[in-house]
């Protein structure tokens, strides 16, 4: 992560849950499922939660391993959050890390050292205060 503030600006009209998401100069989609009233024409806000941990945790741990210069092919990761109304004061994410190439048992174990250091997981693991005001 660099040390610039990173920010998010999303907008939703009438056009039901479909939300356009712009950052750092690219756009996304975020959006429900069609069985709650979305058009499913993009991630669940939920998903692009789990995506951020995901993309931060897979390249914080190739930085790791190109500069170590580890035998790291690929890095898969799969994550699962509960559905939202089972959550409450504790939440749950689970992450699973499957890595190819020529790694030895210390290698492996180095590399899930680096998982928890991603900035996202950092995010996630500390308190989050989340301050709301209305612009005039």
């Amino acid at each position: 992560m660099s040390n610039q503030q990173i920010t998010a600006i999303t907008e939703l009209d009438r056009s039901t849950y479909k939300t356009k998401v712009y950052a750092g100069g690219h756009f996304i989609y975020a959006d429900e499922p069609t069985e709650i009233g979305g058009t499913d024409e993009g991630m669940q806000p939920a998903a692009l939660l789990l995506a951020s941990l995901g993309s931060c945790t897979a390249i914080t741990i190739r930085m790791y391993a190109d500069r170590k210069n580890y035998n790291l092919e690929t890095i898969k990761i799969e994550l699962a959050i509960a559905p939202e109304e089972q959550l409450d004061k504790s939440t749950t994410i689970t992450r699973v890390i499957e890595f190819t190439g020529e790694l030895t048992e210390e290698e492996i174990a180095r590399l899930l050292q680096i998982a928890d250091k991603c900035p996202i997981h950092k995010i996630l693991t500390n308190p989050i205060k989340i301050e709301t005001s209305v612009k005039n």
